[in-house]
């Protein structure tokens, strides 16, 4: 064995010994229109992707949900209670742009045409940043997206709660039109058999958050986490390919929040996107996301035409 895979807490497959796997117990097939919603917005799969990567991934989520039973059934014995079984959590996590999304949906996907029909919800982050209102009186609006522009106490509370099988909870929904937390409109999340989060900043240690420093992290209540990964050098083209589609779409949008940016010229609204990337972007996922990636169970490496290069996954 050598000193770097001795080193390392990960299995490392490539995409052709990944899709080897035994998955075909439970073949989940999904038509081609079915994986185009699955899609955001701008972003690709390359065709056989599905089949190659997902499918072995949702077959080893089955078996971890599996196993997770197994433990829940040998607790509920040892305390002689008839205690409900918490949602299984997945998190997914990885820099703006990414492709987060794409990956969270495709997984809701697969995993609610699993055998046992679970009933599967799928949230993510955004709707706990504080509203920009807050941000600015905070001082922080730069920051959005960072740690410390989330309400942490209210995402925690939320996650105390989903693992309590507390019905009917209230996650507050985020507009990417408004750029804003819409007041008074929630989604609710009823005591789902596996719940998908999806942020850039889910797999933190807790160092952002002093108030709760040393007694319970957000990933404390995940049973499995993904992080996407990408070269930053792709990753700010996908992002500014994203921009220039939005100030070709929503942008011109009266009511969306980079409206002004709707009839900037191409040269222009490149180095607008790039100047973002550069000052907030660059900075949050070298400073917080980056740090983080290898507190993951699995991590997915994207290379330039969006495809899964590489497979790592926690031994």
């Amino acid at each position: 064995m050598s000193n770097k895979s001795f080193a390392s807490p990960f299995y490392e497959f490539d995409p052709k010994t990944w899709s080897s796997f035994a998955h075909s117990k439970h073949k989940l097939v999904l038509s081609d229109a079915e994986i185009q919603k699955c899609l955001a917005f701008n972003d690709q799969m390359p065709a056989d992707e599905v089949n190659s990567i997902y499918q072995p991934l949702s077959r080893l989520l089955y078996l971890y949900v599996s196993s997770r039973h197994q433990r829940s059934a040998v607790i509920k014995q040892f305390l002689g209670d008839s205690l409900k079984t918490p949602p299984f959590i997945i998190s997914i996590s990885g820099s703006v742009s990414v492709g987060k999304t794409t990956t969270a949906r495709l997984l809701k996907e697969l995993i609610s045409r699993w055998p046992n029909k679970p009933k599967v919800d799928l949230i993510t982050t955004d709707g706990f940043l504080y509203d920009n209102a807050t941000l600015n009186t905070k001082g922080i609006m730069t920051k959005k997206g960072f740690p410390i522009s989330y309400d942490v106490k209210k995402l925690m509370t939320f996650l105390f709660e989903v693992k309590d099988c507390v019905p009917n909870l209230k996650v507050p929904v985020y507009s990417h039109l408004s750029y804003d937390v819409v007041k008074n409109e929630y989604i609710t999340v009823d005591r789902p058999d596996i719940l998908i989060i999806e942020g850039v900043n889910v797999l933190q240690n807790g160092a952002d958050y002093p108030e709760i420093r040393n007694n319970v992290f957000i990933s404390d209540f995940f049973d499995f986490s993904i992080y996407v990964d990408a070269e930053e050098d792709n990753l700010i083209k996908w992002y500014v390919d994203r921009f220039l589609k939005l100030r070709e779409s929503t942008f011109n949008n009266p009511n969306s929040y980079f409206h002004r940016y709707a009839q900037l010229p191409e040269d222009e609204a490149i180095f607008i996107a790039k100047g973002i990337w550069k000052t907030v972007n660059h900075v949050n996922l070298i400073e917080n996301i980056l740090p983080c990636k290898y507190r993951a169970s699995l991590i997915l490496k994207k290379g330039h035409n969006h495809n899964i290069e590489k497979i790592l996954l926690r031994k």
